[in-house]
């Protein structure tokens, strides 16, 4: 199959998929992380999302979506951030663009938040450790014309880590976390997630 994963940049997904010999792609405004340029697209997603794809997987940002983002649009911090309620619109409309995209197949992704009432409940919340991965993190999706993942119950982490608690730790070892470095490894996929992906939807 022709695969768009939007707004990766770890192309952790990207070369799940590639190994089960697809053409995927990831794009993303950014250089790519994953070690792989000749297959990332470094473009606003806008314009692919008309070319011929088969499968897209969607992961817009979650920083005005998430529901964790909730407490700054109390009153109380509207003079310290007054552009949050345009910003959340924002990417409200650009969640959007993935919903309506004229592929056959899709799955967007994104942390609990405000598009379970802004478009629609998710199809599926999942979480990395349900999977064999160590952490814990909760993670919506969104399918059209895509079955759930399955999971094997008796390969879920029973001692998973929150997510938060693990991202103290790294901070703890690397001051650098905090900035560029930490935003992008909080929005990697877990390689248990894209590999689930590439052989139930590949």
């Amino acid at each position: 199959m022709n695969v768009l994963v939007a707004c990766e940049e770890s192309q952790t997904v990207t070369k799940a998929f590639r190994a089960k010999g697809h053409e995927a792609f990831s794009c993303d405004i950014i250089s790519c992380s994953g070690g792989h340029p000749e297959w990332h697209l470094q473009q606003d997603v806008t314009e692919l999302l008309q070319q011929d794809w088969d499968l897209l997987i969607a992961h817009p940002p979650c920083t005005y979506l998430s529901v964790v983002q909730n407490i700054w649009f109390k009153e109380k911090y509207r003079e310290r951030f007054p552009n949050r309620p345009q910003q959340r619109e924002d990417a409200v409309e650009f969640f959007n663009l993935f919903v309506n995209a004229p592929i056959p197949k899709k799955a967007i992704e994104n942390p609990i938040g405000i598009m379970s009432t802004r478009y629609r409940k998710a199809d599926q919340i999942i979480s990395p450790h349900y999977f064999g991965d160590r952490l814990s993190k909760r993670t919506c999706l969104w399918l059209t014309n895509l079955s759930p993942l399955i999971y094997d119950k008796s390969k879920i982490n029973p001692n998973p880590v929150p997510f938060q608690i693990w991202e103290l730790e790294i901070r703890s070892k690397d001051a650098a976390f905090g900035g560029e470095l930490g935003k992008r490894a909080r929005s990697k996929t877990s390689d248990f997630i894209a590999n689930a992906m590439a052989e139930q939807w590949g």
